[in-house]
């Protein structure tokens, strides 16, 4: 690559961006994706989901590059991706990782806490994997995976109006909560921008001069698109649509589409304005 190259690097959600809100197609995504490929974009999943679920995506899309799971617990870098030597947390198999989230048992235990107040929670390692696939319409496998939590776990707050002190409860047990799109989340001192930012810095070693490019739908991406230099919110008619306090552009269309269209005008055409695209 020419050095004075500018060097795309795509940070996305999944659930109601990548993936449809409600059928978790990425269809209509095929075409913008074969297209980073072809020009070697680097695709980091930036999602809530655990690491086997993003591990099942990655490999049905053929994608090589990091990932970020459970709303930033984790970056999972493959081994030899960089080519250089960095800080890491510890190493698997097939890579090294970079924790910043809290171990999962110590979520589980700030949740109990929170139940034992009275308030009625339901959590994934409530739910069995019959109960969460039918819960979220995921199939029996993948509601498998998505129950194997590391560093966030997911729940269902049953009465609406005991959010507010759920949230300071959380806060008081020292938790940080947020939402993704059908699910809120309890989790440490991670969110999906600082793992952005590690990843960036890293990327940043690779390639002279860096476009980092966010989409998500949700409120736990906003840490994310906080992040990135251009950000994109991707619409989803299953909640209101995201408020933030920065510029973004917005998609016309939702998930996968919007998704796709976004992605293209962005990486092929270089779009550079503020508006629905």
């Amino acid at each position: 690559m020419d050095p004075k190259t500018t060097q795309p690097i795509i940070y996305t959600d999944l659930d109601g961006t990548l993936l449809d809100h409600n059928t978790y197609s990425y269809e209509k995504a095929l075409d913008a994706l074969n297209i980073l490929k072809k020009k070697k974009v680097p695709l980091i999943f930036c999602t809530s989901k655990t690491r086997a679920e993003i591990e099942k995506y990655r490999k049905e899309l053929d994608i090589k590059d990091p990932f970020v799971s459970e709303n930033g617990g984790a970056i999972f870098i493959p081994k030899k991706y960089f080519g250089f030597k960095f800080p890491f947390s510890r190493q698997i198999p097939d890579y090294y990782v970079i924790e910043i989230g809290t171990p999962i048992k110590r979520i589980l235990n700030a949740i109990e806490n929170i139940k034992k107040r009275g308030h009625d929670i339901t959590t994934f390692s409530d739910m069995s994997a019959t109960v969460l696939s039918k819960d979220c319409c995921l199939k029996l496998n993948d509601a498998k995976n998505a129950k194997m939590r590391e560093y966030d776990e997911a729940f269902k707050i049953n009465i609406k109006k005991d959010e507010p002190k759920i949230r300071e409860l959380i806060k008081k047990q020292g938790y940080n909560f947020t939402k993704g799109g059908r699910y809120c989340h309890i989790m440490g001192g991670n969110d999906k921008g600082k793992a952005v930012k590690i990843l960036t810095n890293l990327f940043k070693r690779r390639y002279s001069q860096t476009n980092t490019i966010g989409l998500g739908d949700g409120q736990n991406d906003i840490p994310m698109l906080k992040e990135v230099n251009v950000p994109v919110i991707v619409k989803n008619s299953a909640h209101s649509g995201l408020k933030v306090d920065f510029d973004t552009i917005r998609t016309k269309k939702e998930g996968h589409e919007g998704w796709s269209n976004a992605v293209k005008k962005l990486v092929v055409f270089n779009y550079s304005g503020t508006h629905r695209i």
